[in-house]
C-alpha cells in the first residue's frame, strides 16, 4: 500500500524540492555574506558575548553556541548582531573583529566574515552544495522513476 499517490516517485519529487528549497536559502545567505564582504562598509568591532542557547529537548544537538558581535557606526550608534560560528574555535569575549555591514540596515545586515573568520561564508556554502547535490540526485531519481530518463 502506497502512502502517497504515485508512491516512490512522489516521495522523490517532494523531498527533492524540500531539500532544494533549503539549498536555495543557503545560497542566498552566502550571496548576502559575500556581497557584504565585497561592498559593505567596514568597522572595527568586538565579540560582545558568547552564549549557549537551548534549542529544545527534541533536537539532536540540543545546545548551540551563539556569538554576539558589537560595533559602532560612524554616526555613533552602537550595533549588536549575531553571526554564524566564525570558525572551529570561535572567538573569546572581547576579541577584536572586522565587521562588514550595510549602512542602510546594520542590525540585520552585518557579518564578521573575512580574513581569519570564514565560518559565516563557509557554512552556507557547504549547506548549499551538499543539499543541492542531494536535491539534484532525488530529482533525477524522480525523473528516472517516471521514465523520463
Amino acid at each position: 500500500m502506497d502512502v502517497l499517490p504515485g508512491g516512490t516517485a512522489t516521495f522523490l519529487l517532494l523531498f527533492g524540492l524540500f531539500l532544494g528549497a533549503f539549498a536555495v536559502r543557503s545560497a542566498l545567505r552566502l550571496g548576502r555574506v559575500l556581497r557584504l564582504v565585497r561592498r559593505g562598509e567596514r568597522a572595527e568591532g568586538r565579540c560582545a558575548d558568547r552564549r549557549v542557547v537551548d534549542r529544545g529537548s527534541g533536537m539532536e544537538w540540543r545546545y548551540a553556541t551563539e556569538y554576539v558581535f558589537a560595533f559602532r557606526t560612524p554616526d555613533g550608534a552602537e550595533v549588536e548582531f549575531t553571526d554564524h560560528a566564525p570558525g572551529p574555535f570561535g572567538f573569546r569575549v572581547g576579541a577584536p573583529v572586522r565587521v562588514s555591514y550595510d549602512p542602510a540596515d546594520p542590525v540585520r545586515r552585518a557579518t564578521v566574515a573575512g580574513p581569519g573568520a570564514w565560518g559565516p561564508a563557509l557554512m552556507p556554502a557547504v549547506f548549499a552544495a551538499v543539499l543541492g547535490l542531494f536535491s539534484l540526485g532525488l530529482l533525477l531519481g524522480f525523473a528516472a522513476a517516471r521514465g523520463w530518463l
